[in-house]
């Protein structure tokens, strides 16, 4: 039996199974809770402002259109101590160090969004802003990756820099560099900058082909980097240590650079290594798997019946998300947010419904009718629909009646953990404000940020739907890259849906 007709049975499998059970009472409760979450969110506005989000991230010296205007140049000297330019990049949260791994994850889900939703994005009119925030963190990758077996994976020591709170523009902390090597291998960080870069060469390579072919060749020498020399990746402790292994990255990677290349020994390597692929509940910075699993499950659905297992993996996936599904594993609030874990939640729900909306899109475009959790089927409408309400909650329909993302709406969080944000621009306060000045001054201070954030998504509420807006409490009011860029995929997803009151 070739691809096409397994996918041709499984459409009508759930046709069948649609027709023999009719309209269940969980599809009656979904078809209303779409009706009820027919809201007048403005999701083009909630981009734009995501994108924004990562213009008040920046390192370095800033260029002449930053419309971030409270954030000055920083971090001038970075790599000198090794005689190499690390300037640029991200800082990944509310504080001042530019870790390569989280950073390369942000990427990817940047262009994951400008790949799949090009012409919403762009009709939106963001597609140059997200350009542009996708080149401040390549050419960040390029310059960090200074030889076939190096990749330089930290600037900043992360001890000191969180225990201050200071200005990235004051910022007196030590500009430590950290890196993988041959010897001293980290193939989660090397194959997430791979697949950083090779996901980025999509993006660039009808509007800049000499920069995508270079990215695409430095993602390659970053793939064999990783892959040849194995080794787990341990940062500067305790921030951003591998907990799920390294075969998801490679994995992650392998794919991408399938998609961007279309070289079969990509391909050859995911089916060799499908062993590697397992059910899981979660997608995040660190464990890659889902998102691996849905982008060659679209490859599954194109021909290539060799990657069944991904396809049936990221079904899995779904399942244990779906609010009435048999095999669910992650519950929702009493307000309906996904909950996954306490610290930074909505980091998960962002990367997750990014998964959902790219898998719904792959179903209607296949043409396929539902996916089987058990004896619960579930549409791609339905898929989607649910991916609105958490994207939704986001913006304000929840029991707080506010919008977790900074900016948007008429009530949302006002002490964002944020150092930048939380001291006063240079602008308007020209003296340095010291590591210590700043943590009494500012970070346990109860008045409102004095710069706006806007765009910044907060860790947010916990299990029982409250949010408690103090700058202290970072595992709920941090921002972080990687949740805005799942958001901006996500969000885009829905932009046809935007019904402005």
């Amino acid at each position: 039996m070739g691809s096409g007709e397994i996918v041709r049975g499984l459409a009508l499998c759930c046709t069948l199974a649609m027709a023999l059970a009719g309209s269940s009472h969980h599809e009656l409760k979904l078809e209303l809770a779409s009706e009820d979450l027919d809201s007048s969110y403005d999701y083009k506005d909630a981009l734009g402002k995501a994108i924004l989000f990562f213009e008040g991230q920046r390192s370095g010296k800033l260029p002449a259109d930053q419309r971030v205007k409270w954030r000055g140049d920083s971090a001038l000297t970075d790599g000198k101590s090794d005689n190499v330019n690390l300037l640029g990049g991200y800082y990944d949260a509310g504080d001042n160090v530019k870790f390569v791994w989280p950073m390369a994850f942000t990427v990817t889900l940047l262009s994951w969004a400008a790949v799949e939703y090009q012409h919403e994005i762009s009709s939106a009119g963001e597609l140059n802003h997200l350009r542009t925030a996708l080149r401040w963190g390549t050419d960040f990758i390029l310059r960090a990756h200074t030889s076939p077996t190096v990749l330089y994976t930290q600037v900043g020591d992360g001890n000191s820099d969180h225990h201050c709170w200071e200005r990235p523009e004051d910022m007196d902390t030590p500009r430590t560099l950290y890196k993988i090597t041959s010897d001293s291998p980290g193939s989660e960080a090397a194959a997430d900058a791979a697949a950083a870069l090779s996901a980025a060469s999509l993006v660039f390579k009808r509007v800049d082909s000499n920069y995508s072919m270079k990215l695409l060749s430095k993602s390659k020498s970053l793939f064999e980097f990783a892959d040849k020399y194995r080794g787990s990746y341990k940062g500067s402790f305790p921030f951003y240590c591998s907990y799920s292994g390294y075969q998801d990255e490679l994995l992650w990677s392998a794919a991408w650079l399938y998609k961007a290349s279309r070289d079969v020994k990509y391909l050859n390597y995911v089916v060799s290594n499908q062993g590697w692929s397992q059910t899981v509940s979660e997608f995040s910075w660190d464990n890659k798997l889902a998102g691996a699993q849905a982008l060659l499950a679209t490859e599954f659905y194109g021909g290539k019946k060799d990657l069944s297992k991904y396809k049936t993996d990221v079904e899995s996936f779904i399942c244990a998300l779906m609010p009435g599904s048999s095999s669910l594993k992650i519950k929702t609030t009493a307000g309906g947010l996904l909950y996954t874990r306490d610290s930074s939640n909505l980091q998960y729900v962002t990367s997750a419904s990014m998964v959902l909306s790219v898998h719904s899109k792959t179903l209607t475009t296949s043409r396929i009718d539902c996916i089987q959790c058990g004896s619960v089927h579930f549409s791609a409408s339905q898929i989607k629909s649910f991916v609105k309400s958490q994207v939704d909650y986001i913006l304000g329909n929840n029991p707080m009646k506010m919008s977790y993302m900074v900016g948007c709406g008429n009530k949302y969080p006002m002490q964002l953990h944020h150092r930048g944000s939380s001291i006063p621009s240079i602008y308007s306060h020209r003296s340095k404000v010291g590591c210590k000045d700043g943590l009494s001054s500012y970070l346990y201070s109860n008045t409102p940020n004095p710069n706006q954030h806007v765009g910044a998504i907060v860790g947010g509420p916990d299990s029982n739907d409250h949010f408690n807006d103090r700058r202290s409490d970072f595992s709920h009011s941090e921002p972080t890259t990687y949740m805005n860029a799942a958001f901006v995929g996500a969000a885009a997803a829905l932009l046809d849906e935007t019904k402005v009151a």
